[in-house]
Order: structure tokens, then sequence, then C-alpha cells
């Protein structure tokens, strides 16, 4: 377990490693090397508080608080970022070192506090979530937030004094000089003025074309989940290193059949393995005689029987576990008298099953049968493995009944009952004391009459007038096959039928679908039972229902933040049309990476919600100065898109970079984290090219009705001063 855990810290240390590297690399590709490097300087710093923050809250250096680490990687440098580069500009323009970089600061003080607040609002929520999604992804808010914190109070109170310090050792011009900063420059503001300038004059132009093209990109994106294109998968948990082989023989078999089987477990496991070539795949196998379940849930009884292998480390092996299962399957033969036989690997994740249905009723008998009924079913589907249920079946029993001459003479069943659990199990006269010991004393028949069927045909009844009757002249018995256990749900009597789903044949929430559509409700009608969707179909209800109103919680916050920042009740939800935008992108990214949804699929979309908002607070920051200073519309958006295009590329790209190496690993241990990633990545990357040009069309829409609805106005009520906006 250790050398797994070192495994998977050891991956994603290497994975961040990268992503720093591209951050450092695309910081010095847009600005100057000194900046460059004092920008960079906050992400250890950040680090640093981030982690004494995470041990002040009992947190811990785990899998998901580094994948935190590496997920923040960009954002810390946003805040950075955008004071850096305004104060670079502003010194290009020949402003004085000391006056540039307290400037950048100054300025940039709202529009980051605001793009601050918004990212803590987006994963505010995440902390919220209960269960074990909640529990398990903890830490990757707390980090963020940390993060967030620390990179302002660095940002703010320590960069500005470096950046004077990197002017003051930098020239603003060197017209005699073509280094390769210069020509990194003249790269950039060539490609600004000549492609990008155009290009969102043109989009403003035919702005109309240009919001129709992004929300027939949004309906798209909606397409390809409603088509099935793209699936949904609650938790994907990666490849684990153990197999259980569970067992259940009819109750009664001798344990002698359960071990010579577990032994024939034991050589076909072997012989498996070396089938396979002489590649080492089983570390250490473990016989449970009298024991078989799973983590979950662990039965005893002479008739059960297990084996637990455990398996080399996914990553140092080529077999599968799947593959393995299958060849292991082939060699096993079922002996008579198996009631249930399971081979199946152990996953990670959320506790039960992939399908896990709960039937409740008042009969075990007619429960029994809907659970055997709905197992059927199961088996038959496509993709359904290793179905069982959790009310199986005990030894034989006598059932019996008094009969119309019993009751005449006043027998109860509860005195009947009595009367025979004292002949054959003892009544308790009297306990004495024998030394240390206490000895109980106990009435009963003889164990050779307690041990014969035919003892119940010589068996007297006292009724309750003091007589005594032949047991056989007041009640009859039948024979019938019994339960091993009865259990109860929520004061019910309940079994659980459960299933787990092959993921590349099969999809767990579609099976759920399909069972609920045209099977249950047929036992329902058929049995008289009620039914419910439990273990991980419980969890996903719970956790999505918890992010749901997460998801109004950020979004009602993160308004609250922009009016108090703009002073308006409409330029807050032009800003936050980046939100759905970001969603595009991240649903063509699964699509493309071939990897299907999961909740840490929609993790990734709350954190991207937050962090492509600030895109467009930096982008309607400066646009509502150079309205101010008396600019028309659509020439303020074009200048305002223009100028804020670097600090816009630089926070989207060093984001990007920051997770692009685990987008990329291969390694089956960052499978399940590879969707959080990708979500961001992908949303933020599509996400900032809709913004620089769908946000300044939507904003000069809106900036456009508002002037007509003034001068509206101003034509029903000539008194009223012109009405230019909301603010």
């Amino acid at each position: 377990r250790w050398q797994l855990i070192k495994e998977r810290i050891m991956l994603l240390v290497t994975n961040g490693g990268g992503g720093l590297a591209l951050v450092v690399l695309i910081l010095y590709l847009f600005l100057t090397a000194r900046v460059a490097f004092w920008v960079a300087v906050g992400i250890p710093v950040s680090f640093m508080a981030t982690l004494f923050i995470l041990y002040l809250a009992g947190g811990s250096i785990n899998m998901i608080s580094l994948f935190a680490l590496i997920m923040a990687l960009g954002i810390i440098v946003d805040d950075a970022i955008v004071v850096g580069e305004d104060a670079v500009a502003h010194f290009q323009m020949g402003e004085e070192p000391l006056r540039a970089s307290e400037g950048g600061a100054r300025r940039m003080l709202a529009p980051v506090m605001a793009s601050s607040l918004t990212t803590i609002a987006a994963f505010l929520p995440l902390m919220m979530i209960g269960d074990f999604i909640g529990k398990l992804m903890f830490a990757i808010p707390l980090v963020i937030i940390s993060v967030i914190i620390a990179s302002v109070i660095e940002s703010f109170l320590v960069l500005p004094g470096h950046l004077r310090h990197a002017f003051l050792h930098t020239s603003s011009a060197h017209p005699g000089r073509r280094t390769l900063r210069h020509r990194l420059d003249h790269g950039f503001v060539a490609f600004r003025d000549k492609v990008f300038r155009p290009a969102i004059t043109l989009a403003l132009k035919y702005r109309g074309v240009t919001v129709a093209a992004a929300l027939s990109s949004l309906i798209a994106a909606f397409g390809l989940i409603a088509g099935g294109r793209l699936a949904f998968v609650f938790f994907p948990a990666p490849e684990g290193n153990i197999i259980n082989a569970n067992a259940t023989f009819v109750a009664g078999t001798p344990q002698e059949t359960v071990r010579d089987f577990l032994d024939h477990l034991n050589e076909t496991l072997y012989a498996t393995e070396r089938a396979f070539g002489d590649e080492k795949l089983v570390r250490i196998a473990i016989t449970n005689l009298g024991e078989a379940g799973n983590r979950n849930q662990v039965r005893t009884g002479d008739q059960l029987g297990s084996i637990r292998v455990e398996m080399l480390p996914s990553d140092s092996r080529s077999v599968r576990n799947r593959a393995f299962v299958k060849e292991w399957k082939k060699r096993v033969t079922i002996p008579a008298g198996m009631e249930n036989f399971s081979l199946q690997e152990q996953r990670g994740g959320p506790p039960g099953g992939d399908v896990q249905i709960r039937l409740t009723g008042a009969n075990a008998e007619s429960m029994k049968a809907a659970a055997i009924a709905l197992a059927e079913s199961l088996e038959t589907i496509s993709g359904v493995i290793s179905v069982t249920d959790d009310m199986p079946f005990g030894r034989e029993q006598l059932i019996y009944r008094l009969t119309p001459a019993g009751e005449s003479l006043g027998l109860s069943v509860f005195e009947l009952g009595r009367q025979l659990r004292t002949a054959f199990d003892g009544h308790l006269v009297q306990i004495y004391q024998d030394g240390e010991d206490e000895v109980e004393v106990r009435v009963s028949l003889p164990a050779r009459e307690r041990g014969q069927l035919s003892t119940l045909q010589r068996l007297q009844i006292k009724t309750p007038g003091g007589d005594f009757v032949p047991l056989t002249s007041v009640a009859r018995w039948d024979s019938r096959r019994g339960f091993e256990a009865l259990r109860h749900a929520e004061s019910q009597l309940a079994v659980e039928v459960t299933a787990e789903v092959d993921k590349a044949q099969g999809n767990p929430n579609e099976i759920n679908a399909t069972l609920e559509e045209t099977i249950l409700p047929g036992l329902v009608q058929r049995y008289g039972i009620d039914y419910s969707f439990e273990g991980r179909a419980a969890e996903q209800r719970d956790t999505l229902g918890d992010m749901r109103t997460g998801a109004l919680l950020a979004s009602t916050l993160m308004y609250i933040i922009l009016a108090w920042v703009f002073s308006s009740y409409g330029w807050p939800l032009i800003v936050m049309l980046a939100i759905p935008f970001g969603f595009i992108g991240a649903v063509v990214g699964h699509y493309l990476m071939g990897i299907n949804l999961t909740i840490l699929s929609v993790f990734g979309i709350f954190g991207l919600s937050g962090i492509v908002v600030n895109d467009s607070i930096i982008l309607v920051t400066f646009y509502r100065n150079l309205r101010e200073q008396g600019m028309a519309i659509n020439e303020a958006l074009v200048e305002a898109a223009c100028q804020r295009l670097r600090a816009v590329l630089l926070t989207s790209l060093t984001t990007i970079a920051g997770l692009t190496p685990l987008l990329f690993e291969t390694s089956l241990q960052a499978q399940f984290l590879i969707p959080m990633a990708t979500s961001i990545a992908f949303g933020l990357a599509f996400a900032t090219l809709l913004i620089l040009f769908v946000v300044p069309s939507m904003l000069s829409v809106y900036e456009q009705v508002e002037e007509r609805a003034g001068r509206l106005m101003r034509k029903i009520r000539p008194g009223v001063p012109a009405y230019e906006s909301d603010r």
C-alpha cells in the first residue's frame, strides 16, 4: 500500500514539475525576464503559505492535495500577472519605475480583488458537499482558496517592490539592439494590431453572428450529452490491485467441500498467472475458510469461503485485471451444491455497488422471489457482472401452524412455540455457582430424541386446560427452506441486489435507467414490493443534489461581488456569461480526449466558473474606464480587448500549462484525475477565445439597448436626465 501511495505522489510531483516549467516559459515569452522571475517567485511563496494553512486545518500531503497544488500553479500567478503586466505596460510607455509599479497595484486592486473573490465563491460550495466525495475532495477547495489568499497578499504587498527593482535594471528602449525580448514584444504587438484588432472589430460589426455562433456551440455541447455521444460515469475508480473470489455453498455443506474448492481456486489462480508468460502478476493470495464478502460486508458460516488476491501494482504489469479475471474464470470448475460464486476486482471509490437496488416489502418469500427475478434480468444486460443479493438461503426449516382442533382447545401459536422451544432447546430452571463458574440447569428432551425428526410424532403438548394431547393432533407442519439472515432498512424488511459493471461494456446510469423503465415496475406489480436505488447511485444522487445547491450559492455570491465591484445590476450578468462558454470547452475537451464526464469533471467545471470570470472582469474593467473617458462603445470595446489581450492570454495560458502534463499522463493511477484537469484546461481555452469576442459583442448589445431605453424614457418623461446605464 505504501509503495502504491509513493508511486502516486511521485507521479504528481513529476507532472507538477513539468507544469511549473511550462508556466515559467510562458511568463518569459510575454514579460521581461526580470518581471517573469518575480512573478514566478510568487509560486513557492504561495505554496509555503498554503501548506501552512493545510497543516493548521489538519490536512496532509496526499494525492488529492498535490493535484490541487498542480491545478493552482496557473491560478497562483494570475493576480501577479495582472499587476505585473499593467505595470510593465505603463513602464514601457515612459513612466518612472516607482510610479509604474505602484500604479499597477493601485489600478488593479479592484479587478484583482473581484476576480479572487469570485474564484473563492466558485470553490467555496465544494467544501460543503457531504458523504464520500465531499470528504475525498475537501482538500481541493481548501488548497485553492488558501492559494488565492496567499497570492493576493503577495501580489499587492511584495510584488510591487520587486517590480520597481526590476524596472530600475531594465531599459525601456533599445533602439539599436534587436534582442530576443524585443523580437518577442514586436511579434506580440504585430499579432495584436494586425490579427486580433481586425478580428475583434469584425466580430463587433457582426455581433449578431458572433453571439449566434456562441449559442450554437452551447447547444452542440448539450447535444453531445443528450445524444449519448458523451456519457456520465459517477466515479471512475482507477484499476485496483485486489481481486476477490467468493464462494457460497448451500447451507449444511461440510467444510471439507468448501476447502477442496478453495484449493482448486488456488491451483487455477497460479495456472492463470503462468498462462500469461513469465511475468509475475500475483503478489500474495490469502485463503479465508468460513468467510466471504467484500470490504463493505463480510459474512461468516461453514458453507462460505473466499480468496483475496493482491496483484502487483497496475503500472508495473502489462496484464489488466479484467483480462486476468476472465482467464481465471475459464479455468474454474463449479462443483455441485454451489449457490453463488463471484470473481471480481475490488475498486476504490464510494462504497456500494455500481448497480444496487433495495427491495422492501412485508413478505420475505416474495422479496426473495423478486430478488431472484431481478438478478436474472440483470445477468442478461451487457456489461453486468457479479450479481448477488444479501438474503441468502439458510437450512431447511419446519414451519408449523395450529389445526382447528388445536385452536378449539385454546392453544395459541405463541404457546405452542414456547413448548417446542422448551423441548428441544431446554428451559432454564436454575443457575448455581460451582467455584468460579456459573452452571445453568436446563430441562429438555434427551439429546438422542432431540436429534430425531420422529420425536415430533410422539411429542405431547399441554393444553390450557391441563390435558396432554399429541402434537400431530393440534399442529401441522411442512418443510421449507429458510433464510440465513433477514435485514431491515428504515423499519422495513429489505433485500439488496448488487451488481458490478464493466465500464468498457456498460454504463451504470444507463443500466439503472433501463431497470427503472422496463423491469422494476413489473416486479412491483407482480410481487407487491417497493424499490430504491442505493450504493453508488444513492451517493451520486446526494452529491449532485449538494452540488446543485452549491451552484446556486456560488452564482449568487459571484453576482453580489460583481454587482458591488461594477455598481451595476446588468454588467455582472454579461461577465457571468463566460461560465456557460467554459462549459462548452469542458464538454468538447472530454469528447476529444475520449473520456466520460465524471463527478470530478463537475468539480472542474465549478472551479472553471470562477477562473473564466476573471478574464471577463479584466476586460470589462478597462472598458468601463475607457467609456468614462468619453470613448464610443465599439471603439472602447476594441481598445479594451486589445489592451488586455496579453493579460487575458497570460492568465489563461499559465493555468492551462500547469495542467497540460497531467492531461497526457498515461499512468493508470492518474486516470481518475484527468477529467477534472480536462474540464479546466479545455474549458478555459475555449472560454478565453469566446471571452475575447463574445463578451465584447454582448456588451455592445447591452450598451446600445440601454441607450435606446434611455432615449425612450426621455421621450416619455422629458425632464428625466440622460440614461447612460444602470450604474
